[in-house]
């Protein structure tokens, strides 16, 4: 999903794991697990991670290999994220049962996230982005445009 471009990035910038984990605040382990793909990051530390490199989310999860975005906002707008949730659902004639079903949840997980009471999980915005061809950097409130990727 994403450790290919997080191992590039860190390469290119001449960083060790530990020289990243202290930068960023994160357990070495930790960080080298997220590398590696043996825990999933957890979308508020991916944004840190794209702010740090000045990349958007869309170029971590190889949805483009365009690295940023003009008018690219560095956190996550958990209202938009709410709200873009819901029209994506709606444009797309899904109910909050049938993402829920795609997505392998329960349907009040799904709610949750309408609802701005969760934030959504990193390999659900990773599948339904994918799946749509919708940009995640959209989804999470960083940018307007594009709305869709291809």
């Amino acid at each position: 999903m994403y450790n290919k471009r997080l191992k590039e990035l860190r390469e290119s910038n001449n960083l060790d794991l530990q020289d990243l984990s202290t930068l960023l605040n994160f357990e070495k382990d930790t960080y080298g697990k997220y590398e590696r793909e043996y825990i999933i990051i957890p979308i508020k530390h991916l944004n840190t991670l794209c702010n740090y490199f000045d990349v958007s989310i869309d170029y971590i999860f190889g949805f483009t290999n365009k690295t940023n975005y003009n008018n690219y906002q560095k956190e996550i707008d958990t209202k938009k994220v709410s709200k873009r949730l819901k029209e994506f659902r709606k444009d797309n004639n899904l109910t909050q049962e049938k993402l829920a079903k795609l997505l392998n949840v329960v349907k009040g997980t799904i709610g949750n996230y309408e609802s701005a009471r969760a934030l959504i999980a990193t390999p659900f915005l990773y599948t339904i982005c994918k799946k749509y061809n919708i940009s995640a950097d959209y989804i999470l409130g960083k940018v307007d445009e594009p709305k869709y990727l291809k």
